[in-house]
């Protein structure tokens, strides 16, 4: 599971996530990418979970790069526990995922390869996904 090896802060605020994404929203390293199209908190279990999706169906050829790495802590308070009394504990991390932000990119599979492994790997993610080809590219 994707986590920081260390914070400075333990809890963090919550935030608002408004507008599109800034950064992140170009490929970068392959020719075939994840798009996001909506808002979210994307969880380290679920970036893994679309990881495995797609490798499985690529045949381990090929090679992925994940864009988006979970830095922010989330607390949650126990079951049944009355209001006040402070913050929650930590309960796992997650990352802020705007639309237009990059999530997966692939390289070295054919187009049709990499569009269905990349599907796969969306309907593990809480977001509505689009598949994006590098503009240069071109079908050997």
């Amino acid at each position: 599971m994707l986590q920081p090896k260390k914070t400075k802060y333990r809890r963090r605020q919550k935030g608002k996530m408004k507008g599109n994404s800034q950064r992140g929203n170009q490929l970068s390293f392959g020719s075939f990418g994840m798009k996001s199209l909506q808002t979210s908190w994307i969880t380290g279990r679920q970036i893994e979970a679309a990881r495995q999706a797609v490798t499985r169906h690529m045949k381990r050829e090929g090679q992925i790069w994940i864009r988006i790495f979970p830095d922010k802590p989330i607390t949650k308070k126990p079951a049944e526990v009355r209001m006040g009394k402070g913050k929650g504990a930590p309960e796992g991390f997650v990352v802020p995922v705007t639309p237009g932000r990059i999530i997966i990119e692939a390289e070295g599979v054919p187009l049709e390869i990499a569009k269905e492994a990349l599907r796969l790997g969306a309907q593990k993610l809480p977001v509505k996904t689009k598949f994006i080809v590098r503009r240069d590219y071109v079908e050997n």
